[in-house]
């Protein structure tokens, strides 16, 4: 049985962004970590007929109409955020062009959020919500025998993490893809791992739709599963530096002990990025400073605002305090910033945005990372906006998480764009103005 997996991921960018040096170079160049365990989960189970089509390689639809015809699948497999979302369904649509009778299965966040969406649209066969490695394979074989389900929703089967297989990386291109992609502040190859599902957190612009994905618990690798991984990479690749793509990492000191001790002892010294809150980092300075000494170079840091009302109102649950007392830790071992933070939060004032780059500006991160505020499906701040009828959201395109169109009423962005732009210069220009004008 012929199996295509697609990459949608051109809901924001476009076709044709495959390792270009335009735009987003990180999503460019990034592979779908899903999509790759998807993969591997069910190759493991005797589905070896498994190819991908990524369309950031494509021109365009009809370059994606003369895959269909080349590879010749029996099932798609489909997935993606939401701002990829409309990108999925035209693909279900082109695929039912192609043949009829192909199965066309879609899975991954948006479609786990609000399932209805693909439910409602006559091109898709199933809907997988949450985790799909196993719900996936378990479909194939069912299809493959003979026997496919009438019920179109199926609800994810979890596994437990060390039971996976590692990603199958050679889905895609991936010696093309560590050549070119470059992580700030990172040495390059890097190589990209995931090692937790799940957040304990209860951010309002977040929560609780990553929980209808991962659950509400955190379930994690074992360390030396993880160690197991990297040591297959470096044999494969010789990477540099190591980007971990979790919600944040520092949860576990426990993990993060033994992480080290392991790293340490099968001889790795590449480079290590990943996620932490500011109040975890201020909580572990030890952590902070053995991680360091392990490797650490780089930690990316959801600030979010400089304003305490606002970070309350996005439950954060840090202090303004504890961002600048974050970076100063991060600055005294060595540890570069990657800084998240975001502007055009539904009741911000424009003094609560000039606290935000005042604070920017204090803490002067090594890269900076500004998004206008988006109200994201599966998010109480999402079922705000929609309550009080200021979402801008009018297609999925438009859940892009930048700093490029408007997101709700009543917010000036291009004042916004104008404190994005202040909270990166040395000089206070922008904000002397304002505070003459007020």
């Amino acid at each position: 049985m012929k199996i295509c997996l697609v990459h949608t991921g051109i809901g924001r960018s476009g076709f044709g962004i495959f390792c270009s040096r335009e735009g987003d170079i990180l999503e460019n160049c990034m592979m779908n970590h899903g999509l790759a365990l998807i993969s591997a989960y069910a190759k493991k189970h005797g589905f070896k007929d498994i190819n991908l089509i990524d369309l950031r390689t494509l021109n365009g639809w009809d370059d994606f109409k003369r895959k269909l015809l080349e590879l010749k699948p029996m099932v798609i497999g489909l997935g993606g955020v939401s701002v990829d979302f409309g990108v999925t369904l035209k693909c279900a649509e082109l695929v039912k062009w192609y043949n009829k009778e192909c199965i066309v299965i879609v899975g991954g966040p948006h479609a786990s959020i609000m399932p209805e969406d693909a439910l409602k649209n006559g091109n898709i066969d199933y809907v997988i919500t949450g985790e799909g490695e196993v719900s996936f394979t378990e479909l194939l074989t069912r299809i493959n025998n003979g026997r496919k389900p009438k019920e179109r929703l199926v609800k994810c089967k979890r596994i437990e993490l060390d039971k996976l297989e590692f990603a199958d990386r050679e889905l895609y291109p991936y010696k093309e893809i560590l050549k070119n992609l470059r992580v700030p502040n990172l040495t390059p190859p890097t190589v990209t791992i995931l090692v937790a599902r799940g957040c304990m957190y209860n951010c309002s612009f977040c929560k609780p739709g990553e929980d209808y994905i991962f659950g509400s618990k955190v379930r994690t690798r074992s360390p030396k599963n993880v160690i197991n991984e990297l040591i297959k990479l470096r044999e494969k690749y010789n990477f540099n530096s190591i980007m971990i793509h979790d919600d944040n990492l520092l949860q576990d000191r426990e993990w993060i002990k033994e992480f080290c001790k392991l790293y340490k002892e099968n001889d790795f010294d590449q480079e290590i990025s990943c996620q932490a809150r500011a109040d975890l980092i201020c909580k572990n300075e030890d952590l902070i400073k053995l991680f360091a000494e392990t490797g650490l170079k780089m930690l990316l840091i959801g600030f979010e605002s400089g304003n305490q009302r606002i970070l309350n109102f996005l439950r954060k649950g840090t202090t303004v305090e504890q961002n600048i007392k974050a970076a100063s830790i991060c600055k005294k071992y060595g540890i570069k910033i990657w800084a998240n933070y975001m502007f055009g939060v539904p009741t911000e004032t424009r003094e609560e945005v000039l606290d935000t780059v005042r604070m920017i500006r204090k803490i002067k991160p090594e890269h900076y990372s500004p998004a206008f505020f988006t109200p994201h499906p599966g998010s109480d701040l999402f079922d705000y906006c929609k309550e009080n009828s200021i979402s801008l959201i009018k297609d999925y395109e438009d859940y892009s998480r930048g700093t490029e169109g408007e997101k709700i009423k009543g917010v000036d962005y291009n004042f916004l764009k104008g404190a994005i732009k202040d909270s990166m210069k040395s000089r206070g220009f922008f904000i002397r103005v304002l505070n003459l004008l007020k």
